[in-house]
């Protein structure tokens, strides 16, 4: 038995630095892998392109394959300066100069109640919802009350009902033609009252944001939204 025991343990010894061997390649292989991986995952790792500086010239971007030129010191989200395909712009402009505001008073973005001097504007995708004028005809007037304010320089304001989605906002549109103004907006109180107005183009969605304020001089803001729209879009293909 004793004769047997060294046998094995010389027999063991002797496959030992074979062993050693036949692991190196797989050592190699393993370690081969996960440089492989790693540089997979360097290569295809998202990164943000790098904001563009807020006194470049306009920025070419797409929402929902609608282009705007957008000057970069009016977009509010760093991430968003950059031209190309985004999903949603936040921007802020001045009233009534409808130029973007100086960066060391621009508000941040925890700071969305509105000014007297600016009016805000976010883009994105409609996905598939009803235009304003749609809304007005078929879902609007469910939650309205029968009652109307008395039509301001041919402005129509209608209150929504207590019980509705809208609760506390009124409707405001012109008579004439609701295309070219249709918002609405909460009532001041503790906070100040503030309008949406939206508008359609092909598949974007462009909400506006005002002061309720501004609604006594409606047409005014009208035109300075359709001069906004037209600024944004200006040599846009």
């Amino acid at each position: 038995m004793a004769t047997l025991a060294r046998h094995f343990q010389r027999d063991t010894r002797r496959r030992r630095p074979l062993d050693g061997l036949l692991l190196l390649p797989v050592a190699i292989l393993l370690a081969a892998g996960c440089l492989a991986l790693g540089y997979v995952a360097h290569v295809l790792w998202p990164r943000w392109p790098e904001a563009v500086a807020l006194d470049a010239p306009t920025l070419p971007i797409v929402v929902s394959s609608v282009t705007f030129n957008v000057p970069p010191a009016a977009i509010r989200v760093p991430l968003q300066r950059r031209p190309g395909v985004q999903e949603r712009l936040d921007l802020v402009f001045l009233w009534p100069s409808l130029t973007p505001p100086e960066p060391a008073t621009r508000p941040s973005l925890d700071v969305l109640s509105p000014t007297s001097d600016r009016i805000f504007v976010t883009i994105t995708a409609s996905s598939g919802t009803l235009a304003p004028t749609e809304r007005l005809k078929s879902i609007y007037p469910r939650y309205l009350q029968a009652e109307q304010a008395p039509s301001t320089d041919g402005l129509m304001v209608t209150r929504f009902k207590d019980g509705s989605p809208y609760r506390g906002e009124d409707l405001a549109y012109d008579r004439s033609a609701p295309d070219h103004f249709l918002a609405r907006c909460s009532r001041n109180g503790a906070t100040r009252g503030n309008c949406i107005a939206e508008r359609r183009i092909a598949d974007a969605e462009i909400t506006v944001r005002f002061p309720s304020d501004w609604i006594s001089d409606w047409r005014k803001v009208a035109d300075g939204i359709d001069r906004l729209i037209a600024q944004l879009r200006s040599t846009a293909s």
